[in-house]
């Protein structure tokens, strides 16, 4: 009988549980887009060399060799085309304007704090004067940061993608569950899903200029006005998933569902929502993009605060920085674009996940 070393055994078990965590740990990868990580990290642990790297190269080469050929061509032919506001700025110069953009922003956070300093200082001498009542509270009025109207921008298509979220999901569930209610909601939803925000627009400014009076904090006519915009474009992809995840839960839970005479919130809540997940989150995923979207272009059209006010406004200054600046604010958009999709993917998961245990 052969002998087997303990030290092998204690080797190989160490193996198997990094290989059980490194196999964990790629559902993760895969979520924040980093499925590249998985086979560094298996063939760092000894696991076939020559396939991860395959795998790398294949996960991660691919696209970093398109990313280098795209910026190389774009570097040879954007002196070729000329515009009204000059040659098509190449990658370096647009760099040169994300840069300048950052200092910009610094500078601009200096002044606030200077501002504020002296406002503080001048208030703490009043104070000692026995002044009290000349104290004076003004905030700063210098013009926004580019990362404060990403900022705006980002707030603005959360609070729109919620309402249309707590709209859309109820709607849909409903339509779901009832014949009789999917064939009342469905035409409206073939009616006004095709419409394009610029209509929406006019009519959402009337209203909320007719209702709120005030263009002062947190929830402002601009403010209103884009995030409505967003709520309207973009509750439509959850609604037609919602109530299609809802109508193809399997027919024998639902009679089991009867026979059990499981309430209305119970058979929602254990039942519905539970089977529907998925699709729920695809169409919360599709929302989001197009409440992205339909945010930048109504900012633009109606020079809310945000990057699509900042894009417009770049492109009226006409100046020679001006269309590199532009090109910032492309890359920007699809970048947060692309973060916006992976954190509802990364909630599904999370969703789905707890559902399965």
């Amino acid at each position: 009988m052969t002998a087997i070393d303990p030290d092998t055994l204690t080797a190989e078990a160490r193996r198997a549980r990094r290989f059980t965590r490194i196999n964990k740990a790629d559902a993760w990868f895969k979520v924040f887009g980093l499925a590249w990580v998985t086979p560094i990290l298996k063939a760092a642990a000894g696991d076939n060399p020559r396939a991860q790297v395959s795998e790398i190269w294949k996960l991660l080469g691919v696209p970093v060799l398109a990313i280098a050929i795209f910026l190389g061509a774009w570097s040879v032919l954007a002196p070729t085309v000329q515009t009204s506001l000059g040659a098509i700025p190449g990658p370096a110069q647009v760099w040169e304007q994300a840069v300048n953009l950052n200092a910009d922003a610094v500078r601009e956070r200096a002044k606030e704090a200077a501002f504020y300093d002296r406002q503080d200082t001048r208030n703490a001498a009043l104070i000692a004067d026995g002044r009290a009542e000349d104290v004076k509270d003004r905030a700063y009025t210098g013009k926004p940061t580019y990362y404060a109207q990403i900022w705006t921008s980002i707030k603005t298509v959360f609070f729109g993608f919620l309402i249309a979220s707590l709209i859309a999901i109820p709607l849909g569930i409903f339509a779901g569950l009832s014949a009789t209610a999917n064939a009342a909601i469905n035409p409206l939803i073939q009616i006004f899903k095709p419409v394009s925000p610029l209509a929406w627009l006019p009519i959402v400014t009337m209203v909320v200029s007719a209702v709120s009076a005030s263009n002062d904090g947190m929830f402002s006519k601009s403010f209103l006005v884009s995030a409505i915009t967003v709520t309207l474009c973009s509750l439509w992809p959850t609604l037609i998933n919602t109530a299609l995840g809802v109508s193809a839960i399997d027919k024998d839970l639902v009679s089991v569902s009867k026979v059990l005479k499981m309430s209305t919130y119970a058979k929602i809540t254990k039942l519905v929502l539970p089977s529907a997940l998925p699709l729920i989150f695809t169409g919360l995923r599709l929302s989001l993009g197009v409440g992205w979207m339909v945010l930048i272009a109504a900012e633009m059209l109606a020079q809310n605060p945000g990057l699509g006010k900042f894009v417009w406004d770049e492109f009226q200054n006409g100046s020679s920085q001006s269309l590199a600046k532009i090109m910032v604010a492309v890359f920007t958009i699809g970048i947060i674009g692309f973060l916006l999709d992976r954190v509802m993917f990364a909630l599904q998961s999370m969703f789905t996940f707890s559902e399965n245990r």
